[in-house]
């Protein structure tokens, strides 16, 4: 880029990652692209709410479509890309399997080719995912557990993955990826579990909702705030070698004590609110995910600054914010 500035493009930029990585970025002195597919509903309300949205050059594109990935590579110059767009809802994987695959899988190969045709030393970030793991072949998820993914989400991304390490070895391509473990924010959409739950306890406490229907709330997650998570994503993109890195808390919570800190926040109990309802129980569950993030603490210098008690307190508040007004 001229004046010595960098440029970043970002699939997913409206997304709840795209939307925290565009703000650092753009505290980086970055350049700003992101991939903007046409779809009826208006997403960038994340944007809006960080207030960056005037600050980021929005290109048309779509993961499904090639041309317009090159396209999106010719006129934002990217030195950085990072996909992270995304069907990122692990329960509608089943109910759209082929989209799903082809966007999360297929996408990111579509993502990687264009890199390479316009520019093969832009330095290339996959938002890979813990659901890849699934089935746990052990009790800590590091880079070298092996994979058994339990949903349509999962396949698609390890497909996504391996497409990422192939082009690294294949092209000499600087093409990281990021096994991001659960992460989330004020900005979650509401079908996540966490959201679902901190926007329902700003519901009850302020009147306006009764009760919480939730599936498994014994399965466990290693939840940590996706503005922490951002900055390893970076940092990968920044190293002098392209490598994969696990980014977790190491600390796992159950949707229940997810909930008990949820409601105890506004000093309610969840017992008297959450009813347990079987149709959001999934066909396979992934019971239990505990990631390990030494490599990247040794390699990056990178720790997860927020904890699971600031993180739920920060979205029940919002939600009380944005439900009050």
């Amino acid at each position: 880029m001229s004046n010595g500035q960098r440029s970043a493009l970002i699939t997913g930029i409206t997304g709840q990652d795209g939307a925290y990585l565009a703000q650092l970025l753009l505290g980086k002195g970055y350049r700003v692209h992101g991939l903007a597919p046409r779809r009826s509903t208006d997403t960038s309300w994340r944007l809006r709410e960080l207030g960056i949205l005037d600050d980021v050059h929005m290109i048309d594109g779509d993961l499904a479509d090639l041309s317009s990935l090159i396209r999106a590579m010719e006129q934002s110059r990217a030195d950085e890309v990072y996909n992270l767009g995304a069907q990122s809802f692990v329960g509608t994987s089943w109910q759209q399997p082929l989209l799903t695959a082809d966007i999360d899988g297929t996408g990111a190969m579509r993502m990687l080719e264009a890199t390479r045709i316009v520019n093969r030393e832009a330095h290339f970030y996959q938002a890979s995912t813990s659901e890849m793991f699934g089935l746990i072949k052990a009790e800590r998820q590091d880079e070298n557990t092996p994979f058994h993914p339990r949903s349509p989400y999962g396949v698609a991304k390890m497909m996504a993955h391996w497409a990422t390490v192939n082009y690294r070895e294949s092209y000499g391509m600087h093409a990281s990826s990021g096994i991001l473990f659960n992460h989330e924010s004020p900005l979650r959409g509401i079908e996540f579990v966490t959201r679902k739950v901190t926007n329902a306890v700003a519901s009850i406490k302020l009147g306006l909702q009764k009760e919480l229907r939730l599936g498994n709330i014994d399965s466990k997650r290693d939840w940590g705030f996706a503005g922490d998570y951002v900055e390893a994503m970076w940092l990968m993109t920044q190293q002098a070698v392209a490598d994969d890195f696990v980014v977790a808390t190491g600390i796992t919570v159950s949707v229940r004590d997810m909930c008990k800190l949820a409601f105890g926040h506004v000093g309610l109990n969840y017992e008297d609110y959450v009813l347990i309802d079987p149709k959001f129980i999934r066909p396979a569950e992934v019971d239990v995910l505990l990631g390990n993030p030494a490599k990247a603490k040794a390699a990056l210098g990178w720790e997860p600054r927020t904890s699971m008690e600031q993180l739920i307190s920060m979205m029940v508040d919002a939600d009380m914010r944005r439900l009050g007004a």
